[in-house]
């Protein structure tokens, strides 16, 4: 593949994932609440990687030619974000105690947050965004690779970007919010209700699409 294309959908897809989001709202929440952020995380990763190999083997395209598919997906979205700020709203975090290590008790089974990540990244329509509609105009239809490897290729710089940038992003809401109990709440409810916002956000884009 040629360097420069790499480098500019480097560029653009880091640009796409600092932009806050759905993805941001999530970690920050698991970060002020959890003992660790590493399934989370994980989780948000694990849905980025099935859309990757899904647009590899041709289901973007499928998917780009269906709007109502769009719409619909966009609708469970904003359900299921609803639902994750209505929680984080109703059982806010609180300091949790320690225990011999030093380490906080967790409020969530491991894998109850792997699936949860990845129901928030899978169903998230930037992600969708760049990884259906944004990243096939970065492949070469003459280049040495095919454009199902090339997709592929594409998509783990794209998840790369994330586990950086949300690394940050949840691991900072821990180590910094964890020692000001009350920022911690504050920004706690702040991304409870920032879900929530971007479920509404969400609905009102795809109706304005709609009437449009």
């Amino acid at each position: 593949m040629d360097v420069q294309l790499l480098i500019a959908c480097s560029v653009m897809m880091t640009l796409m994932v600092i932009l806050p989001g759905p993805d941001w709202a999530y970690l920050i929440a698991a970060g002020t609440r959890e003992r660790t952020i590493l399934p989370s995380l994980a989780g948000i990763l694990l849905g980025y990687l099935a859309v990757v190999a899904a647009v590899a083997i041709g289901v973007g395209a499928v998917v780009a030619a269906l709007p109502w598919f769009i719409v619909a997906l966009t609708l469970a979205a904003a359900a299921y974000l609803t639902y994750l700020g209505v929680r984080v709203l109703r059982q806010p975090p609180v300091v949790a105690a320690t225990v011999s290590g030093g380490a906080a008790a967790t409020s969530a089974r491991p894998w109850l947050r792997l699936l949860q990540g990845a129901g928030v990244s899978g169903l998230n329509p930037k992600g969708l965004l760049v990884l259906v509609v944004l990243l096939p105009q970065f492949t070469d239809a003459a280049g040495s690779w095919p454009i199902p490897v090339q997709l592929a290729v594409l998509g783990l710089i794209f998840v790369a970007a994330c586990a950086a940038v949300y690394s940050v992003v949840g691991f900072g809401a821990r180590t910094v919010l964890r020692l000001r109990p009350t920022a911690m709440r504050i920004v706690s409810r702040v991304s409870g209700a920032a879900m929530i916002v971007l479920a509404g956000v969400l609905v009102v884009e795809q109706v304005a699409h709609l009437v449009g």
